[in-house]
């Protein structure tokens, strides 16, 4: 194998990000959305469009699975005109949405049974990293999946963190991660509402906040959102409904306490319950009664 043709699957936010990396770094970079619009944007880049995950996987040695959920990720591997089926032995899929690690140790033994190798590698670092190639990325996976990938990983991120050699690490370390950036969002949120609430400028609580030792990378990142009244979706509001959903689901197993999760987790449930699910995430502070929010800067 070339190693040369690589696939992504999924061309969002992240993933055309992830594609347009790939093309730096000189990858015949085929891809594949269900949005024709993206499809035309990426050819523009200079990929080469697939019309399904089918026809993707024939061409390439290397598959990228940038989609949102569990549902999506069995839909483009394993469904119809799925592209498990359709790659060449030997191939690798990096399956890189957010899932229960149960969920990525069963999805690496169905690979494997058809003769591919798989890493469990959930990213971080949203559209501005995955556009720039500086991703984190947390993997674990055989030693002979990182063999078949080490330019690709190169050219994606800034850091790739090798958890182990079984499936399912590193989606575990992800679902801490998005543990912590649910609940920081939610308190960002939170934290907002209040100083709106008491009059205070919001412009001039931002400044000071960000520098200070109440701080968070999620609070300097998304109260910006707030700020402007710009809630058009990077990472929406349901998708920490999934994600921190994942979370309890790791605790309830374990018989783990989560109090703030659950909290969080609530939070962003009355938002997409009041219809703001497809908004961006940061629109979790719409929940909050008695405030003016900044409206939309033209």
């Amino acid at each position: 194998m070339s190693n040369k043709n690589v696939g992504v699957i999924g061309l969002g936010a992240m993933g055309l990000g992830v594609a347009r990396s790939l093309l730096r770094a000189g990858f015949n970079v085929h891809g594949c959305d269900v949005r024709p619009e993206i499809l035309r944007e990426f050819e523009q880049d200079g990929g080469i469009p697939c019309a399904n995950p089918a026809e993707l996987g024939r061409r390439v040695d290397i598959v990228l699975t940038l989609v949102v959920n569990a549902a999506q990720t069995e839909t483009v591997l394993f469904g119809e005109n799925g592209a498990v089926a359709a790659m060449k032995p030997g191939g690798l899929v990096i399956a890189s949405a957010t899932v229960a690690p149960e969920f990525a140790v069963a999805l690496a033994a169905r690979i494997e049974a058809a003769g591919l190798q798989m890493l469990d590698a959930p990213v971080s670092g949203g559209a501005a990293r995955a556009a720039s190639g500086e991703m984190t990325i947390m993997s674990s996976g055989p030693a002979s999946a990182y063999a078949l990938c080490e330019p690709v990983l190169e050219a994606i991120a800034g850091k790739v963190y090798r958890l182990g050699a079984a499936h399912g690490v590193g989606s575990k370390v992800k679902i801490i991660n998005q543990l912590l950036a649910g609940v920081h969002i939610a308190a960002s949120a939170e934290a907002m509402a209040l100083g709106l609430r008491e009059g205070v400028d919001p412009d001039a609580l931002y400044e000071v906040i960000t520098h200070s030792a109440g701080n968070s990378w999620m609070f300097e990142n998304r109260v910006p959102h707030i700020l402007s009244g710009n809630y058009t979706p990077l990472s929406a509001v349901d998708i920490f409904v999934k994600d921190l959903g994942l979370v309890l689901d790791t605790g309830r197993r374990s018989r783990f306490p989560l109090p703030l999760s659950a909290a969080a987790h609530q939070m962003f449930m009355m938002a997409s319950s009041a219809g703001h699910g497809g908004e961006d995430d940061a629109a979790v502070v719409k929940i909050f009664p008695g405030i003016e929010l900044p409206a939309a800067k033209q």
